[in-house]
């Protein structure tokens, strides 16, 4: 009799930049037992740097150039366009939608500008709801001189936008309107200066919020509450993702749950390695388990399997993705089969076929 492990089929999408091909999404089969992929469908889109998937599971968003892009799963993994939308400014870097998929937010990089956009129930991209630009100047010029949008993510209680903004160094905290699709600020979460937060992640209960610091290669943990309408949070950890070593360029940038939220990835450029920690599931507290290096340049996104045997590395400078097979509890992992070639890969998902 088949394990459900094996009966479970799954896709994963990666996104890439375009430069010289026009297919922007790789579509892979996965294979659960071997730890692969096999590739299986491209999809012609520019620039498709971030994907999101919505919470019904039915609708993948990309950013593409001066907008976003709408797209029904198929049976299959196989991606079927819905509609494009522009977002009224400049290309975004990360998508990311709420827990009811009313809508989709969108965050700019190079303009520093926060963009909700209704979604309709057939999964296709509405007019443009709120606009927010970030104002500011920096501490470093060149790099945080001034406002960057890099993530923007609700809690799960779907109460507050979490924007992060390396350039200030700061998380915004924003209350989402659901009847109207529009954000007011009501907190502010400072990092350390020069910090640069990057990515968000939240605890599967929602009680933690992880916010990994691209500059500083560091995770801050806090604990989340809402109390009489009003978000509460308190910093109980910082971890290193990297050693630090006198001298040495390191640029800290994916941040992924495993399957069952016991593990947590940080990916360090650089120093071309992957980091992970055990999560205490009651304390939200983290113990670094390994740090161990991809086999590629500049790690841009890595991602366990669902099944937590496996991860992959999606190397954004050597164009292609390495593969390990994971031993959490021994604390180490060996890398399984060559590299995959693929054109700065930048984001990665896995999806269970229905």
């Amino acid at each position: 009799m088949a394990t459900k492990e094996k009966e479970e089929r799954y896709i994963a999408y990666v996104s890439t930049y375009t430069q010289g091909d026009r297919h922007g999404i790789k579509i892979y089969d996965v294979d659960m037992e071997k730890g692969r992929f096999k590739e299986k469908s491209k999809v012609e889109i520019t620039n498709s740097s971030y994907l999101t998937i919505s919470h019904n599971r039915k609708y993948i968003y990309s950013i593409t150039d001066f907008g976003v892009e709408a797209y029904h799963i198929l049976e299959d993994g196989r991606l079927e366009l819905i509609n494009f939308a522009p977002i009224n400014g400049m290309r975004g870097c990360y998508v990311s939608t709420d827990y009811t998929d009313s809508y989709l937010f969108v965050a700019g990089y190079h303009d520093g500008k926060l963009t909700v956009l209704k979604l309709h129930p057939d999964g296709s991209i509405g007019e443009i709801t709120d606009e927010v630009f970030h104002k500011g100047l920096g501490s470093i010029a060149e790099r945080n001189s001034r406002p960057h949008i890099n993530c923007a993510r609700m809690t799960h209680d779907n109460q507050y936008l979490l924007v992060a903004d390396p350039g200030m160094d700061h998380v915004k905290v924003y209350r989402l309107n659901l009847e109207w699709g529009k954000v007011d600020l009501v907190d502010i979460l400072h990092s350390d200066l020069n910090s640069a937060p990057r990515h968000i992640k939240i605890s599967k209960d929602g009680r933690f919020i992880y916010v990994v610091h691209e500059w500083s290669c560091t995770i801050d943990v806090y604990s989340y509450e809402n109390k009489k309408g009003l978000p509460v949070f308190d910093k109980i950890q910082t971890v290193s993702t990297v050693r630090s070593e006198k001298g040495s360029t390191n640029a800290a940038s994916a941040l992924s749950f495993s399957a069952d939220y016991k593990y947590l990835l940080s990916s360090n450029a650089g120093d071309n390695s992957v980091v992970i920690f055990s999560v205490d599931l009651e304390s939200g507290l983290l113990t670094r388990v390994f740090c161990l290096p991809i086999s590629g340049d500049y790690p841009k996104d890595a991602e366990f399997f669902p099944n937590g045997k496996f991860l992959v590395s999606l190397n954004h400078e050597s164009n292609d993705m390495t593969f390990f097979h994971l031993n959490l509890e021994a604390g180490n992992m060996i890398m399984n089969g060559p590299p995959i070639k693929v054109d700065v890969p930048n984001c990665i998902l896995f999806h269970k076929l229905r």
